[in-house]
């Protein structure tokens, strides 16, 4: 008996009797990866952003976030109105507000999801159009082993030789405008590019059409203005109702631009079940782009607008502005203007306003006055009422006061309101009265007299400067364009193979591959391959037992012991 010597894996120090065999003994520790770092992950979030799928939903949530903006009144387009929601929501309209749901195409939230969506686009679909270019550049797929199996083939025998029938094919195939390459003994031809040219340039548009939203809502401005018949406004900020400039607008880059109203007319239908709608509205201007440039007319009617100045200038709205002429208790003229009054009921136009004398002595005057431009007795007799929006019979109502306006405390005050009325404002007693035009009305304390001078109209305009309006213009263009092809064009790819056969003959394999469904133009270029003294419907060789096509039927089926046929 030979005794073996075994080889000892325990570690120093440990006892040979209870260390454990060499197979049980767990191996080495491995080394835990370390992760794939800042930087990997960073490739890992852009790799995830510049995907279709996130593009998507960042659309998607550009669509769900401008929801509130067309539900919602927006500070941008109805001030009066978000403060008129706050006040009738006391607790929701807070929080509303707290997310900007009154402002959302300006919030940082909607901002954020477009800058996503830009980026998101142009990670996506620039290195596309690079690849394309690639693709399109490089030479079209080497032929498949076997294009019996591709959706369309055929295969037919011909006297010429492979050099002529490939050669023939170079010139069939670029003649319907293919690019070919022959090598190996085929040809390889290939077309339909456009329609992913058609795909990227649809979305290269829609990257163009974000860029110029953007360039608008940066540089752009609007504002709204009231304008009174024979008034005039120049384009300054000071003198607009309402305006809303864009985040890089400098107030200096107004055009010095003027618009002067000179009558404003509305027609309205006068018979039938549409009584009372308004059918056409005129307003009848004059403007001058530079101060010194020439006066010129304009007939500003709805999308018609005024284009001066690089702004555009929309017809928006009309109303009434009755003119008054009020002297106070000295008999000293104190006012003499027209007011724009505000419509109450807007089938009729019954309308509001308020006349603010603060230069009347000694008290200061104020009336509140209710239009009627075509004034009825009502069906009970007791109130009047408007029968018809056009200026008919204009009838106006006054309610005088007297005492303190509050003009000159500093604190602005909406034109459409007394302010301090019960408190610094004193109902006159007896001052109301029914005037019509050219009557006056003397208040019974002496504090002065109120005439009611005539009816002038006035319109609200839009001006609104967008420099990305015509660079959007061009992009929606581009992307109906593009899509459109898209859907048109298809990828198709076509390989003519040529190959000595039996008895001097040249065997043609012709096989075809189109994106979609397979066309006719498949046949067509067989035909042309074939020639005139090919004829497709020949007799099949006896001897080879092939059909016309060239295909044999029983080529792919199992080879087994022959039969003879049956008689």
């Amino acid at each position: 008996m030979t005794d073996t010597k075994e080889s000892s894996t325990e570690e120093p120090g440990t006892d040979p009797g209870t260390a454990a065999p060499a197979a049980r003994q767990a191996p080495g520790e491995v080394p835990r990866p370390t992760g794939i770092g800042p930087l990997g992950w960073l490739r890992w979030g852009w790799r995830q952003l510049t995907t279709m799928r996130t593009a998507l939903i960042l659309l998607f949530l550009v669509a769900l976030g401008a929801v509130p903006g067309s539900v919602l009144p927006q500070r941008g387009q109805a001030p009066e109105k978000v403060v008129a929601y706050l006040d009738e929501h006391k607790t929701l309209g807070p929080w509303l507000d707290k997310f900007s749901m009154f402002d959302v195409f300006a919030a940082p939230w909607f901002a954020a999801i477009y800058i996503l969506l830009f980026v998101s686009l142009a990670g996506c679909v620039i290195p596309r159009a690079f690849k394309h270019y690639k693709s399109m550049r490089a030479r079209p797929p080497a032929a498949p082993r076997n294009l019996g199996r591709l959706p369309q083939s055929q295969t037919y025998e011909t006297d010429a030789s492979p050099d002529d029938v490939l050669a023939e094919a170079r010139k069939v195939l670029r003649g319907r405008r293919f690019r070919v390459d022959v090598s190996g003994g085929a040809a390889s031809a290939e077309k339909g590019y456009l329609g992913e040219s058609g795909n990227l340039l649809f979305h290269l548009a829609l990257l163009a059409l974000l860029f110029a939203l953007g360039l608008g809502n940066l540089f752009g401005y609007r504002g709204n203005v009231l304008l009174m018949e024979g008034k005039t406004f120049a384009n300054s900020l000071g003198l607009y109702d309402q305006f809303t400039p864009g985040r890089a607008f400098s107030g200096g880059e107004l055009a010095p631009f003027t618009v002067t109203l000179d009558d404003f007319k509305v027609r309205y239908e006068a018979k039938g079940d549409k009584r009372g709608q308004a059918t056409s509205f005129d307003a009848h201007i004059r403007y001058r782009a530079t101060p010194d440039g020439k006066e010129k007319p304009w007939d500003l009617r709805i999308n018609h607008p005024l284009k001066v100045g690089g702004a555009k200038v929309y017809l928006l709205g009309h109303g009434y502005a009755p003119k008054f002429t009020v002297r106070d208790a000295k008999g000293n003229v104190a006012f003499q203007d027209t007011v724009p009054f505000l419509e109450m009921e807007p089938r009729n136009m019954t309308s509001e306003g308020v006349i603010k004398v603060p230069d009347a002595q000694p008290d200061q005057l104020a009336f509140y006055a209710i239009l009627w431009p075509t004034a009825v007795a009502s069906e009970d007799g007791k109130q009047i009422v408007s029968a018809f929006p056009g200026p008919i019979r204009p009838v106006v109502t006054v309610t005088s006061f007297k005492g303190d306006i509050g003009l000159d405390t500093g604190t602005p005050q909406s034109v459409y309101k007394l302010e301090g009325v019960g408190k610094t404002l004193r109902p006159v007693k007896g001052g109301q009265k029914l005037l019509e035009p050219g009557e006056s009305f003397k208040l019974p304390d002496g504090s002065g007299t109120i005439t009611f001078d005539g009816l002038k109209e006035w319109t609200s305009l839009s001006v609104n400067r967008d420099p990305g309006r015509i660079p959007a213009l061009l992009a929606a263009i581009l992307a109906v364009l593009g899509v459109a092809t898209s859907f048109m064009v298809r990828r198709r790819r076509v390989w003519v193979r040529a190959s000595a056969g039996e008895g001097g003959r040249t065997v043609v394999e012709v096989g075809g591959l189109t994106l979609g469904n397979p066309t006719s133009e498949f046949d067509d270029i067989v035909t042309a391959l074939r020639g005139p003294d090919e004829e497709p419907g020949a007799e099949p060789d006896p001897e080879s037992g092939s059909e016309p096509g060239g295909t044999d039927p029983d080529a792919d089926r199992p080879s087994g012991p022959a039969t003879e046929p049956k008689e």
